[in-house]
């Protein structure tokens, strides 16, 4: 059962400018089952409930209680559930305890301009809950109530805390089992059996833990607040990620914050604990859409995702130094062969000779083509590109974002290209219907028509870009341990197969 714990209403709070009988209708066109007033030192009264009811024409299902927000010595605002009478003003909690021992107490937006709770206070012995999502906390503040609440283990609530207008039932509670009464709800919270209504899903890495986290129900409107939580390891790590938190913040400036493409919108960075909070998405990776696509479907998704590719590289941005392309790349191409030297494998040679010379062209095409590059993306293929659509029966809301920016430079604009088409073809690899059904030239061809200007030999530098990607995906299929694979015996051919077309190929 979901319901909205915290709202204030104009009748009785001087600070809400919004009615009991629109909040109600607004919390339940949310598909919750339920809403407690919780007007400042007011407690409202059995028929005033039922008027509203009969107002806002709800179904008889659907709970409307009271309770009240009391400002208290010790903690500042709490939520009492359960008091049969208004309380005054400055009570202690000991008091509204000993006056109501049935009522639940909750204390209200204990995060709020930038407060931190320590344990003992979480775990009061005189609270019944704390509410960690507030509409009054920053993302950051709720993000660190979330985190205080799987560590400390208290039982903890939402409440949007509403005081305006199209923002009720945002942050609602769920009830294990069916309330009533506002006996029954206080009797739930007393014994733990209530929560945030979020869906979580964990991500860990090697260095870092990534929460994708979303709260509330979407309702009719569909609008749900979604938020990627990332707790890095280490030192090392944090510094890679904090790059790509302030390129994605620099991109998002210039036009990828709405519409159809986008980037997702940095929220806060806490350096102290390494979390970095960013906006989370609504919709699936492009190599999840494409693997059920209608044909007709999966080919706008393709040409969107080059057109998402053309708008960032024609936004001429340059965020990062230019030379740190070169110098990134030799450590990389190093470490590329390092996993075929330190096991000795029988391919060794003919990846030496391939690495050396992807190595000496990109030296070539930075050399002759140094003011045609701009901030690419670095790791641009269908799992970093996602697909989704604001409201699912509008197709008008479509977009495509990009993803994961630890690898973004300033480089040439075929780098990203040859790096799409080429993992596109390794990932689809065994999906031989895909492969036939979305051409490469689908993608370059959407490319090129939204660019601007490319370099005079693109599409050799294509080629280039995309032998290169073909290495990076051989050194990860040695460092799984698939080094006897035929998959690396086939991105090694077509390596091989891309550098000889350097000779051959188009200009462009």
């Amino acid at each position: 059962m979901l319901i909205e714990m915290h709202c204030h209403t104009s009748e009785y709070s001087s600070c809400s400018g919004v009615a009991a009988v629109n909040l109600v209708r607004q919390v339940a066109a949310k598909n919750l089952q339920g809403i407690v007033l919780t007007d400042h030192h007011h407690l409202w009264e059995a028929s005033e409930l039922a008027d509203v009811r009969r107002r806002a024409e709800v179904p008889d299902h659907f709970v409307i209680l009271a309770g009240q927000e009391v400002t208290t010595p010790e903690l500042g605002d709490v939520l009492v559930y359960g008091a049969d009478a208004t309380i005054e003003r400055g009570a202690p909690l000991a008091e509204i305890r000993r006056r109501y021992p049935a009522a639940a107490l909750v204390w209200a937006h204990p995060y709020r301009r930038g407060k931190r709770p320590t344990p003992e206070q979480l775990c009061h012995p005189l609270l019944d809950g704390v509410e960690i999502f507030n509409s009054n906390h920053t993302v950051r503040e709720n993000s660190q109530g979330l985190q205080d609440w799987h560590r400390e283990r208290f039982t903890a609530i939402a409440g949007t805390d509403t005081h305006g207008e199209n923002y009720a039932g945002l942050y609602p509670t769920q009830f294990d089992h069916a309330v009533k009464t506002i006996a029954d709800l206080a009797a739930e919270i007393r014994h733990g059996r209530c929560r945030p209504f979020l869906k979580e899903i964990p991500r860990s890495g090697a260095n870092s833990q990534v929460i994708e986290v979303t709260i509330g129900t979407k309702g009719a409107d569909e609008v749900r607040e979604r938020l990627i939580i990332k707790e890095i390891g280490t030192r090392h790590k944090w510094r890679s990620a904090e790059r790509a938190f302030r390129i994605m913040g620099e991109i998002v400036g210039h036009g990828f914050d709405e519409g159809r493409f986008r980037v997702p919108r940095p929220i806060d960075e806490d350096e102290a604990s390494m979390t970095l909070i960013e906006q989370g998405l609504r919709g699936k990776s492009l190599f999840d859409k494409l693997l059920t696509a209608e044909p007709e479907d999966g080919r706008e998704y393709l040409s969107l995702a080059a057109g998402w590719l053309a708008r960032l590289h024609g936004c001429r941005l340059r965020i990062t130094p230019p030379d740190e392309f070169l110098v990134r790349e030799d450590e990389r191409l190093a470490r590329y062969l390092e996993r075929f030297t330190a096991i000795d494998h029988r391919h060794t040679r003919k990846v030496r000779e391939i690495l050396a010379a992807v190595a000496a062209e990109e030296r070539r095409v930075v050399a002759e083509g140094s003011a045609y590059m701009v901030q690419g993306h670095g790791d641009f293929h269908p799992k970093n590109v996602f697909v989704g659509q604001d409201v699912m029966e509008n197709r008008s809301t479509l977009f495509v974002a990009a993803i994961d920016f630890e690898s973004s430079y300033v480089l040439p604009r075929a780098f990203d290209v040859g790096c799409f088409l080429a993992q596109f073809r390794n990932q689809f690899y065994r999906y031989g219907e895909i492969v036939k059904a979305y051409p490469e030239e689908l993608f370059l061809d959407a490319y090129l028509r939204d660019s601007d200007q490319v370099e005079p030999d693109f599409l050799r530098q294509v080629e280039l870009f995309r032998a290169r990607t073909n290495m990076s995906i051989a050194a990860y299929l040695v460092k799984v341990g698939l080094g006897d694979s035929e998959d690396l015996w086939r991105v090694i051919v077509e390596a091989e197969r891309s550098i000889s077309n350097l000779s051959t190929g188009p200009a462009g």
